[in-house]
């Protein structure tokens, strides 16, 4: 197995085995080609009672080999979104979804995971260095969401039954998987209904390059902020999910969450249509993420929500912070 450097979830090669799951079933795309990237495999969860006759949500997640089986992966831990989103089907809470699970490309994950419109509004010096120094040379986002748009969507709406509209096509990823995520809905807001971006690592640079307090930068996070107050869809027809933790590589995000909100509040985003929660104590793993992951499923899926409580956007939000609905 081959490791690169990243962030959190690192970058691994992907299994030549199927994942196992203990409930649902996977069907893996073989060495899915590509225009825009290079080569590999999908996986694709379905739920157990899943028929043609039904129509499904469809849900897609970066870091594709860390989803379904720990066996699998490198740490030995997974998101084990099969066996939540599952449990949440079987409740009622969410509506019938199947996952598409798209794997990183190891060496090259920063190349297709940072989006390259941030880099545009870096400085020349810093964007020359991150290119050459975190993605090999290759600048790729842009490539990898016309990959996911342009040929993985239409071959998954053509081989399963799904809802194809934008309100039943959403996005999930943690790390710097949330932050192509969220790339995405600004980029295709026509595509993408809703995005979960858990851990967000705005930083943006690998933490091979130092320990967590010698990632906290400014330049790269003010590129992101700048794009995003420009390219943010409208409030109203896109639910957006951001969280983060307080530990290891967590405790460095927190600054930079406080202002992400503030863009969204001044955009006129409300509870309905964000959420951005803090969670004491948690750090940046799939066992974490797997832990509050019924969290951001329920938000992104569910059929009814207006009983939910509403979460303010505020500059620093604990956990579970509930408020009344009045403003």
């Amino acid at each position: 197995m081959v490791l690169a450097a990243g962030s959190g979830a690192l970058a691994q090669a992907w299994s030549s085995m199927t994942p196992q799951v203990s409930v649902g079933s996977i069907e893996r795309l073989d060495d899915f080609v590509s225009r825009y990237v290079d080569t590999r495999p999908i996986d694709v969860w379905l739920p157990p009672d899943y028929s043609p006759a039904k129509r499904y949500a469809v849900l897609y997640m970066q870091d594709g080999q860390m989803l379904f089986d720990a066996s699998q992966t490198w740490n030995k831990a997974s998101w084990n979104v099969h066996e939540t989103l599952s449990e949440l089907m079987q409740q009622g809470l969410v509506q019938d979804t199947i996952v598409v699970g798209i794997p990183n490309n190891g060496k090259y994950r920063y190349s297709e995971y940072f989006p390259e419109k941030y880099l545009a509004l870096a400085p020349v010096d810093v964007r020359e260095d991150y290119v050459r120094r975190a993605q090999w040379g290759k600048t790729l986002a842009d490539d990898y969401l016309r990959f996911m748009v342009e040929e993985l969507k239409p071959a998954i709406d053509k081989k399963y039954a799904t809802r194809p509209e934008a309100a039943s096509t959403f996005l999930m990823g943690s790390s710097m998987g949330g932050m192509i995520s969220l790339y995405a809905l600004c980029e295709y807001p026509h595509v993408f209904g809703g995005v979960a971006a858990l851990s967000t690592h705005w930083v943006g640079r690998p933490s091979a390059w130092g320990a967590p307090e010698k990632l906290q930068n400014d330049v790269l996070p003010q590129a992101a902020f700048t794009y995003l107050r420009k390219r943010l869809p409208e409030p109203g027809a896109h639910r957006i999910y951001m969280d983060h933790g307080t530990a290891g590589l967590d405790a460095i995000y927190g600054r930079h969450q406080i202002l992400v909100n503030g863009i969204a509040h001044e955009l006129g985003y409300t509870a309905a249509h964000w959420q951005s929660r803090v969670f004491e104590g948690t750090g940046h793993s799939e066992s974490d993420w797997a832990a509050r992951l019924h969290i951001p499923l329920t938000f992104l899926l569910s059929i009814d929500r207006s009983t939910e409580p509403l979460v303010r956007i505020t500059p620093y939000c604990a956990a579970a912070c509930t408020y009344p609905s009045s403003p």
